[in-house]
């Protein structure tokens, strides 16, 4: 395929040859059967660069082929021949089909497409600068993201921090192709003192599950942490943030911060601010960002997530492995029409959408209340963590998965809490981000299950449980 640059279009010539003008010294001369290797074992070290110490040895490769071997497409890239180029991109229709649409992108996304992101999380971060596009990669989903950012920063065999209970798919994201292994800081539901609250993360809890992995020989190269966070629904404050992030920069770790439920905080009494809000991060180079339009918008099949991240070798070595997670160009012009729609994002659908969620809240809410069923839910996100302890025969994980059992074979699925690593047994996710009347039925089957009126099911007599 001929490609030809905006500069280069007008001069272009024949360049073949065919060596007869006695140039001998210039023609290729036929190999020498007897010396050439008929085979070649690749050594990826051999283009390691100390640029990058920020980098695992694979992300220090993945990062050398975007630097080296991509240079030339980037280029042609940058400066593409098109003599009836259109400048304007803000077009209304959202299935508007443009042919730079339908080749390559740049491997970090259409730039168009980067500067409505840095746009968008400026404004809802409360960023107390403007967001830069150079520092902006888009891929399709966060779990794509997570496995991008496992592999270029942490060598095989190495682990990431996460408090527990936690998202369980992580542990997936980050380890089927990363091999990356997460250290729990286990977190429980007592709680110790005036100012705390269940489930609370401290910095000491961080330094003790630190110390603990290192004293087993475990490399850890990281922190996640989830804002607002899934299944607790906990909002980090701006000192805890500080404090985390503190931790992190002492210890030299980087901070993975998912943030993809920013947009779903419905109760008006709660302030969340974005790690991007924060004046001075303390290590910004280690500092990355992802959030998603899957969450916020209901929009998980559209497979759009975006990383944030000051950290040039990072974004180049993540957007190099995004030839296997990018998203074709008719969904980045979709994502930029809808990241751009301020006036219906702010005065149309989060309203509506914080209503409605609201709402469902606290339907469900007062079910579990008048069930006697103790919760958690801090106002975000989709979900309650519901504390059915009293209802196994015994603290086991054995026990919570036959109460699951009963709960799918009566027609009603929630999440077990040893699926997010939860070390006390009994506890389940409620996700209520669903319609009144399908809400009612789900909560009357949960309640046939805990008093014994289910199919096959012998009643669930609660446990008294000590102080």
């Amino acid at each position: 395929m001929l490609t030809l640059s905006q500069k280069d279009s007008a001069s272009t010539q024949d360049v073949g040859s065919s060596c007869q003008d006695g140039l001998e010294a210039e023609c290729p001369r036929k190999p020498d059967l007897k010396q050439s290797k008929i085979y070649g074992v690749g050594d990826p070290t051999t283009i390691l660069s100390s640029e990058s110490s920020c980098l695992s040895s694979r992300g220090r490769v993945v990062k050398w082929f975007w630097d080296s071997a991509e240079e030339g497409y980037r280029t042609f890239h940058m400066d593409e021949y098109d003599e009836d180029r259109n400048p304007s991109l803000s077009q209304s229709d959202m299935l508007r089909i443009e042919p730079s649409l339908l080749q390559y992108p740049d491997w970090k996304g259409h730039l168009f497409l980067r500067e409505e992101v840095a746009k968008f999380l400026s404004f809802y971060c409360k960023s107390p600068a403007p967001l830069k596009p150079e520092n902006v990669v888009v891929l399709n989903g966060c779990a794509s993201l997570f496995s991008a950012l496992a592999t270029v920063l942490c060598e095989a065999g190495d682990a990431l921090l996460i408090p527990t209970p936690y998202y369980g798919a992580i542990t997936q994201h980050v380890c089927l192709y990363g091999n990356v292994r997460l250290v729990s800081v286990y977190l429980d539901s007592e709680v110790t003192g005036q100012d705390t609250r269940p489930f609370q993360l401290t910095v000491e809890k961080l330094e003790m599950a630190l110390q603990g992995a290192n004293s087993e020989g475990v490399k850890v190269r990281g922190l996640i942490l989830i804002n607002p966070q899934n299944p607790l629904g906990d909002i980090y404050s701006p000192r805890e943030l500080q404090e985390f992030l503190g931790f992190a920069k002492r210890h030299e770790l980087h901070v993975i911060m998912d943030e993809v439920y920013m947009l779903s905080v419905f109760e008006d009494s709660i302030k969340y601010h974005s790690v991007l809000s924060l004046e001075g991060l303390p290590d910004p180079q280690r500092t990355h960002v992802m959030w998603a339009t899957s969450k916020d918008f209901g929009m998980s099949g559209m497979r759009f997530g975006t990383l944030y991240t000051e950290n040039q070798h990072v974004a180049t070595a993540v957007a190099s492995l995004c030839r296997y997670h990018s998203l074709s160009g008719l969904v980045q012009y979709q994502m930029a029409q809808l990241l751009q729609d301020y006036d219906w994002i702010n005065h149309v659908y989060l309203p509506a959408n914080h209503a409605r969620l609201k709402a469902a809240h606290t339907y469900v809410s007062e079910e579990l209340r008048v069930l006697g069923i103790p919760f958690l839910s801090r106002g975000a996100g989709f979900f309650i963590w519901i504390d059915l302890r009293k209802y196994l025969r015994k603290s086991t994980y054995e026990e919570e998965m036959l109460l699951w059992r009963r709960f799918l074979d009566n027609k009603v699925l929630l999440s077990f809490g040893k699926a997010f690593e939860c070390k006390e047994p009994g506890w389940f996710r409620v996700i209520f981000s669903d319609k009144v009347h399908r809400l009612r039925l789900g909560m009357q089957r949960i309640r046939q299950v805990l008093e014994g009126k289910s199919q096959d099911a012998p009643p669930c007599q609660p446990q008294q449980l000590s102080d």
